[in-house]
């Protein structure tokens, strides 16, 4: 194959997974799934599009949200906004999680435990959307149970909405933060 269509092929591999990470008002937009769906009435079928997101601002905040529309388009803005107005604040530990935890939603479970610095995002899916968009660098996952995105999003959600951060653990435990982390 030719240098021209070699350089061709990768530009088009680029494109494609430009449209995946959007930056627009300092948020990170990403798609998790794409899922088509119809519903039979008595005319035939009626085809749309169900779109899993998530927005983060690679801060602390994550939100995910499902557009529904008849496009893929549209789908994806209506789960963007959607995201932006559930976006939560996770209490980090630098550029990892605060601690250990596990989530669950359904019949999925996501174990999420902090990392070492250099280690990355270890984890797959749209598990590891949702830490890219929260800024998390160091992570480690695992995934239990069903593999359904929605649900590995949802139970990765319900696992950082119940994190605590140093300072909380701290306070109830009526000692200094520094206590907290040594021990």
């Amino acid at each position: 194959m030719s240098e021209q269509g070699m350089n061709s092929r990768s530009s088009r591999r680029e494109g494609r997974r430009g449209r995946d990470q959007v930056v627009e008002n300092e948020y990170t937009e990403k798609i998790i799934s794409v899922n088509r769906v119809s519903k039979t009435v008595k005319g035939g079928r009626h085809f749309g599009f169900s779109v899993l997101v998530c927005v983060g601002d690679q801060k602390g905040k994550v939100g995910i949200a499902i557009g529904k529309a008849k496009a893929v388009p549209d789908a994806v803005r209506k789960g963007i906004e959607k995201a932006r107005k559930v976006m939560i604040d996770v209490n980090l530990n630098k550029d990892t999680v605060a601690h250990p935890y596990i989530g669950k939603f359904g019949s999925s479970q996501i174990v999420i435990r902090p990392a070492a610095p250099g280690t990355g995002v270890i984890a797959g899916g749209a598990v590891r959307a949702i830490f890219e968009a929260l800024g998390v660098k160091d992570v480690l996952c695992k995934r239990l149970g069903t593999k359904n995105p929605v649900n590995m999003a949802k139970a990765t959600m319900n696992a950082l909405c119940e994190m605590r951060g140093v300072d909380a653990v701290a306070k109830s435990r009526g000692i200094s933060a520094a206590q907290v982390i040594h021990g």
